[in-house]
């Protein structure tokens, strides 16, 4: 199974442990924290270290597809993009961090735009879907820029920082196959 995916700029691939400094780096801050589901702030190398060492199981068993984001020529760190295999519904949630060092240079919508077209033409999902807090429009651009659609917001949908936060719910068809609807 395809375990690198390369586009102009970037290298997408498996986290190693060598990582994790890096990873602790780029996720110790709290802008990241506030927009992301499931980081903890602070963020420790430990906290790298247990999430890098599931990755490979996960790509192996077909359940997630955890990639580092990583420049195509000097191997530099970015950040990460994920996707879920959800078998029974033959779907996916697509999930990313960018270092806030590296925002606005349109890394995380050309990941996003490849971990899209993996999810269709290697894996042949169905639908990916995407959330994002309300409060990070950001996230919702690139959502929009690869192609998906807003479906929905969840409104105080969760707890984050002692606050209920709406999350919004982004997805794509795959426009690759025949949209068979009756599918059951």
């Amino acid at each position: 199974m395809k375990q690198t995916i390369l586009t102009d700029r970037l290298h997408l691939r498996l986290f190693d442990k060598s990582d994790a400094e890096t990873v602790q780096v780029l996720c110790n801050n709290y802008n990241i924290y506030k927009n992301t589901l499931y980081l903890p702030y602070p963020y420790a190398i430990n906290d790298a270290l247990v999430w890098i060492e599931s990755h490979q199981k996960n790509f192996e068993e077909d359940r997630f597809y955890e990639f580092a984001i990583t420049d195509r020529g000097s191997g530099k760190l970015y950040g990460a993009i994920s996707l879920s295999n959800n078998q029974s519904f033959n779907n996916g949630e697509i999930a990313y961090w960018i270092g806030e060092e590296y925002w606005g240079n349109g890394y995380g919508t050309e990941a996003a735009q490849s971990l899209i077209d993996f999810a269709f033409k290697e894996k042949k999902l169905h639908k990916v879907f995407a959330r994002y807090f309300k409060t990070n429009p950001a996230s919702g651009r690139i959502m929009e820029k690869i192609g998906m659609v807003r479906e929905g917001v969840l409104k105080d949908q969760i707890v984050k920082d002692g606050k209920y936060v709406d999350l919004v719910y982004s997805g794509i068809i795959n426009p690759y196959e025949n949209n068979k609807k009756d599918i059951i």
